[in-house]
């Protein structure tokens, strides 16, 4: 009797040590199934923007009251509502205006702790998701989907946009900063950032196109030191960052700094 219980329990210990070892891998592969599935939805969300408004899809019986597009039955024939050109010109006209508006006040908005807050509310924009865009380093496996505001909630999903920077739109005195997790149980974000090279490429692909840059710089700074967030003039950039172990018991911060690729 004694020794069918201990050799039930070797088993149970065995299944559980077999379990520890095999989670990490089987957790991260479902992840990064989890982000690349984000980013097809992103890409054919785009490629399915609708011409027209919200209000004439509706009143021509394209879409319900939801945005989802239906058949003649008005049975929902999408798994996700549609986005029209409209809405789409609209957010990228106040994305250039919101970028522009960053070489006069960046440092006063940036002051105020507004990071974690959304630089622009995508559900005016019928962006019902919260996903602004994607970001891809092949180099390192990474295609996360990007929030806007650089908050724990949107770094539980992706890479987190810190508003008060640029929106990854482009263009010169900009500075799109992407803040991320790195040892998230179950999620692979920024864990791998610091296996980036210099001239290594690193990709933003939003509502209009797809940017691409390399790699410039890496470098540690202390939580307090945010002067890599801030534009600079005349240059187009995107910096990421994430915690890193300071080893003494906290974090300073890992920064991977791009700069637009000619």
């Amino acid at each position: 009797m004694i020794k069918k219980i201990l050799t039930g329990v070797a088993i149970a210990m065995l299944v559980v040590g077999i379990g520890l070892v095999a989670f990490p891998p089987i957790s991260n592969f479902i992840g990064t199934q989890i982000s690349n599935g984000e980013a097809d939805g992103f890409d054919t969300r785009v490629e399915e923007a609708e011409d027209g408004s919200f209000e004439q899809a509706v009143k021509d019986g394209k879409v319900d009251e939801e945005g989802y597009k239906i058949d003649r039955d008005g049975k929902r024939t999408s798994k996700q509502p549609v986005v029209f050109k409209a809405d789409l010109d609209r957010l990228f006209n106040d994305s250039v205006a919101y970028n522009k508006k960053l070489e006069t006040n960046q440092y006063e908005m940036l002051r105020n702790d507004t990071y974690s807050q959304a630089a622009v509310n995508l559900e005016d924009y019928g962006i019902t998701d919260g996903i602004y865009g994607y970001v891809t380093a092949e180099t390192i496996n990474m295609r996360l989907p990007i929030y806007l505001g650089a908050n724990s909630s949107n770094m539980s999903y992706g890479a987190a946009h810190m508003s008060a920077t640029s929106l990854p739109i482009g263009g010169k005195n900009t500075n799109a900063v992407l803040a991320g997790h790195t040892g998230y149980i179950g999620r692979i974000f920024f864990d791998n950032l610091r296996n980036l090279k210099i001239g290594d490429r690193v990709s933003i692909t939003n509502y209009w196109d797809t940017l691409n840059y390399k790699v410039v710089e890496t470098k540690v700074n202390k939580p307090n030191e945010s002067g890599d967030c801030y534009l600079q003039k005349d240059r187009d950039l995107l910096t990421m960052f994430t915690c890193i172990s300071d080893g003494n018991g906290g974090f300073d911060r890992y920064y991977v700094i791009c700069e637009r690729a000619s």
